[in-house]
């Protein structure tokens, strides 16, 4: 393993099976990224290598974070893509995990960066978490779709076909790279309200948790993760019932889901386009932002 990888320790594992996560357009209300940080927790994964972050990020887009150590030493945070490893519970295999930033640039070498790795390392399955701002209700579990490009995963792991035309993200961009290197590859969407998208949603995480334990035919302790939900509910319901239209709003979603079960309706290309384009644009005026309030070095 070589290029931009900096490894720090090569693992042994059983049977791998790579879960990837990426803050970003991929990560609606943090619900992929913090699935995957909860998992790396709860197993006591290790880190043992990161892709360098310098030929894939704009800098002034993504700025590294100035921190002091001690209350001296400043240390500079760089955006950064970190794989781990821990053993997942109640199977004979283990989990690589990688977690970390949508990059800004050279997205085909970073993937197939990431491509190679879990070739090198044996990897037998790939799953990607991604969460995407949807017409659904905080009150009701948070609905995941799982795809695959692969006939024969599909009919393995009970997902659907990938049917999906429109922008994408790094996670598309990565299951090219899989598709090319051999490696089978799923993906997981979790959706999460869009009128609470700036709070980070447990509820979504738990969703996402859930259904990559059915995946893989086990279950994982998710009791932090409920209570998470659990409160996170009582608090968006509290906030919610400030507003008489955006409670009227919430109450229609409820029937609406109540109605069609776990069916979720898929966003079309356009959507999802203009869901890029705010996203853009509201990650334009925060680097603005933070620029006209930069302090001096």
């Amino acid at each position: 393993m070589a290029g931009h990888l900096r490894i720090e320790r090569r693992p042994a594992l059983r049977h791998p099976v790579l879960i990837t996560a990426f803050r970003g357009w991929n990560d609606g209300a943090q619900g992929a990224s913090l699935a995957a940080s909860f998992l790396a927790q709860s197993w006591g994964a290790q880190r043992f290598a990161d892709i360098d972050p310098e030929e894939f990020y704009d800098f002034q887009a993504v700025r590294p974070h100035v921190r002091l150590e001690e209350g001296v030493t400043r240390r500079i945070d760089w955006p950064e893509n970190a794989f781990y490893d821990g053993a997942i519970p109640g199977l004979e295999r283990d989990a690589v995990l990688l977690v970390g930033v949508e990059p800004n640039t050279r997205w085909r070498t970073f993937s197939n960066e990431v491509a190679r790795v879990a070739s090198d390392l044996g990897v037998e399955l790939v799953v990607t978490l991604g969460a995407l701002l949807a017409d659904v209700p905080h009150t009701r579990p948070a609905p995941v779709t799982g795809s695959a490009s692969d006939p024969g995963l599909v009919r393995e792991l009970g997902l659907t076909s990938s049917r999906y035309e429109g922008p994408t993200g790094i996670v598309g961009v990565l299951h090219d790279a899989f598709r090319a290197s051999g490696v089978p590859a799923a993906s997981l969407w979790a959706a999460v309200p869009h009128y609470v998208s700036l709070a980070a949603s447990p509820k979504a995480a738990l969703a996402l948790c859930e259904r990559l334990a059915g995946l893989l035919g086990t279950t994982f302790d998710l009791g932090d993760l409920q209570r998470a939900a659990q409160a996170y509910e009582l608090q968006v319901s509290a906030a919610v019932a400030q507003d008489e239209e955006t409670e009227a709003y919430v109450r229609d979603l409820e029937t609406r889901r109540d109605t069609l079960g776990d069916e979720l309706d898929v966003p079309s290309g356009d959507s999802l386009a203009e869901e890029l384009t705010r996203f853009l644009q509201e990650h334009e005026e925060r680097s603005r932002g933070e620029h006209g309030d930069e302090p001096p070095a």
